[in-house]
């Protein structure tokens, strides 16, 4: 295969919205040693977008994270969602979850989406579980963010559209 095909293979490959979910007990975001966004049991979801993450992949995301079943029911079984629990969401936009590193040292960020993109797709999602879910916090798009999680389990899902 041809350098550009690969290039562009990977490209096709990589462009699903990303989550890495996380089942917490607790969880906050702090910038500049101020908390932005917390949760008491629930998800920590950390997004990356990435090109071609238009509205419909967005909407699927936002379907996955409040319906994925993976709180414990009666008998400790995952079959619970967020929606179910009540639990919180916190999203974080994590665009580094979208880095090639198939080769080299260090990792290239081509297939994640511009700043801009990135944060109008970050927006949309965190609209869109805000529209359908209660309890739905947010860290600050850009800026360096500290993240303090008590993973529950551990218990830890990929999740792409």
């Amino acid at each position: 295969m041809t350098t550009k095909l690969t290039g562009l293979w990977r490209l096709w490959q990589h462009a699903d919205m990303i989550a890495l979910i996380q089942r917490v007990s607790e969880a906050r975001v702090e910038v500049d040693k101020k908390i932005v966004g917390a949760i008491d049991a629930g998800l920590l979801a950390l997004v990356a977008v990435q090109p071609g993450d238009d509205q419909a992949r967005i909407q699927r995301m936002c379907e996955r994270l409040l319906s994925y079943r993976i709180f414990g029911d009666a008998q400790d079984k995952m079959n619970l969602s967020l929606q179910d629990t009540q639990g919180g969401l916190l999203l974080v936009s994590q665009f580094t979850l979208a880095a090639d590193t198939s080769s080299g040292r260090r990792p290239s960020f081509s297939t994640a989406a511009s700043p801009e993109a990135g944060l109008l797709g970050f927006e949309s999602l965190v609209s869109l579980c805000r529209e359908q879910h209660a309890k739905v916090e947010t860290g600050q798009f850009g800026a360096n963010m500290q993240v303090h999680l008590v993973n529950d389990g551990p218990v830890t899902f990929w999740l792409e559209t």
